[in-house]
């Protein structure tokens, strides 16, 4: 639960309270449509002052250099270069071509 949340449950409560007693009792107030009009304005400016602070960015760090130490290429189990190239490229072939490759029409 954030904050956010919390304010707007609380204040949709709040208007449903209202609404369930003003069914029950008449209480004469001043317009209540400014009041509510009011309120969703500055809450709709409070939501784009968030909205616009947190869309500012920290600075990003400079990339750090890679060390000159070689790349290896590390093969899975005890396979051999070849065997698990061999393998590699069966899973990228499309299956379609294998299949008329094995099965020509004829």
């Amino acid at each position: 639960m954030d904050g956010v949340s919390l304010t707007f449950g609380l204040i949709f409560l709040a208007v449903a309270f209202w609404w369930a007693v003003s069914q029950v009792l008449t209480v004469n107030l001043p317009p209540m449509g400014w009041i509510v009009a009011g309120g969703l304005i500055f809450f709709g400016v409070v939501g784009l002052l968030g909205a616009i602070r947190s869309g500012r960015r920290e600075p990003q760090p400079e990339p750090v250099a890679a060390t000159a130490a070689p790349a290896t290429v590390e093969v899975p189990g005890d396979l051999p270069p070849e065997m698990h190239a061999s393998i590699v490229r069966e899973l990228l072939d499309d299956p379609a071509r294998k299949f008329e490759r094995e099965h020509p029409a004829g």
